[in-house]
């Protein structure tokens, strides 16, 4: 059985990491998607609700299974005996630090092979951090999500939102 991981914040979960669950699927008998903790990236979803949303989205993959890790990848990767690690590729940008981080895996875990996989051309242009700006801006993200995805995003736009009008309303009042 040969088992893969495809590790990342997915922040949010975009059609585009789906595209490449979905054909990562089709190729090994098990895909782990692993959901990293990263805080030093200031998430904008929390690692628990992140879990929920690709749980929620990939819930109808029978050979997909979601888990979220802290540390180094080598060790998720080792606790799952996987032998691949799927990543994402959109832009030549991408490109330079996956070749970088490539290395660095290979030197870490020489008998780990990995694998780069495009998204499908109506997903290239589409990051995560884009579909947050666009969200926080009032614009339309429903062709890159999930309606699902979306709505939750809707909503943690609006608490932010109502976060920094109270702060500003505290600013005024102290100054």
């Amino acid at each position: 059985m040969i088992v893969a991981v495809y590790p990342g914040t997915f922040d949010p979960f975009t059609r585009g990491h789906e595209d490449i669950v979905r054909r990562a699927a089709s190729i090994f008998d098990k895909l782990i998607i692993g959901v990293a903790d990263s805080r030093n990236k200031q998430p904008f979803f929390t690692l628990d609700e992140r879990l929920a949303i690709a749980r929620e989205v990939l819930g109808h993959y029978p050979n997909v299974q979601i888990e979220s890790f802290k540390g180094l990848l080598k060790d998720f990767v080792r606790s799952h005996e996987a032998r691949v690690i799927v990543r994402g590729l959109r832009a030549v940008s991408d490109f330079e630090y996956e070749f970088q981080m490539a290395g660095m895996n290979r030197y870490l875990m020489p008998d780990i092979e990995m694998m780069f996989m495009t998204p499908a051309d109506q997903y290239q242009f589409i990051s995560g951090t884009i579909v947050r700006e666009i969200a926080q801006l009032g614009g339309d993200i429903s062709k890159f999500v999930f309606p699902s995805v979306e709505k939750k995003i809707k909503e943690k736009v609006a608490v932010l939102a109502a976060e920094v009008d109270r702060y500003s309303l505290r600013q005024q009042v102290q100054g």
